[in-house]
């Protein structure tokens, strides 16, 4: 199938077009496409089993490909390896939380910080007055100022979710990509959250898959329903909870 591509897509930050995977014969993704704008929060929601999770798999170069694009600023990711992806400037935060449990808050947010990255970056890696500040901004940013000197495993669920917002927001990636961000939060920290990434979405795109109704409306800009490896539908929160297609396969349940 031959996939219309916009005439503006050189605009996007995240152009997928046909992209698809198979396991076994069974097509997790199957021909999908969509676009993502500089500074766009888009979520994808969907039933258990849809894909979504698969499609930021893709993305970020953990699963290959078995056809298709996916072009973020022109270039294409599939033909990287993950590390290289992260390097162009996209960040994957997973379903639970991936911290380094027995070190502190501080020591997360350093670990994750890019001048690290490479080997002779590491060995001449010195806690900087630069670093120093840029730890303070993002733990004032993700609510945790007052525990950087906290081991991390003592943080709640929240707070172990928010840090691994900041682990990603230290890297400055032009597009973060979050797994059920508010999995297991409380209703406040919902609302925090949701108020954290409205705070951190100027410069950078996010593609986030969520199931909490009321956080997707709180936050995204555009809303894409997967199923079965398809778009279902697609648009506004208002539009796709008016789509009796959704409501069928998923809000209905």
């Amino acid at each position: 199938m031959n996939v219309a591509t916009p005439a503006h897509t050189t605009n996007f930050l995240l152009s997928v077009e046909g992209l698809t995977v198979s396991f076994d014969g069974f097509k997790a993704v199957d021909d999908l496409s969509f676009y993502v704008d500089p500074d766009e929060i888009r979520v994808i929601i969907g039933p258990n089993g849809a894909g979504k999770t698969t499609v930021l798999d893709l993305i970020c170069g953990r699963t290959r490909a078995s056809g298709g694009s996916v072009r973020f600023k022109g270039a294409e990711l599939l033909t990287m390896r993950e590390d290289q992806i992260v390097h162009a400037g996209v960040g994957r935060k997973f379903q639970n939380p991936s911290i380094y449990e027995d070190l502190t808050v501080f020591e997360n947010l350093e670990l994750s910080f890019p001048r690290g990255w490479s080997v002779f970056g590491a060995l001449a890696f010195k806690r900087a007055p630069d670093v120093v500040d840029r730890i303070g901004e993002v733990a004032e940013t993700i609510f945790l100022a007052d525990l950087l000197g906290e081991k991390a495993g003592l943080l709640s669920h929240g707070q172990k979710q928010w840090l691994e917002i900041g682990m990603l927001l230290i890297q400055d990636p032009e597009l973060m990509m979050l797994d059920e961000p508010v999995a297991g939060m409380s209703v406040a920290e919902r609302k925090k959250t949701a108020e954290l990434l409205n705070r951190i979405i100027a410069g950078r795109s996010m593609i986030i898959i969520e199931h909490d109704m009321g956080f997707v409306k709180d936050i995204a800009h555009k809303v894409t329903v997967l199923h079965q490896g398809k778009i279902l539908s697609e648009g506004s929160m208002e539009k796709v909870q008016a789509d009796p297609r959704v409501v069928e396969v998923y809000l209905g349940h």
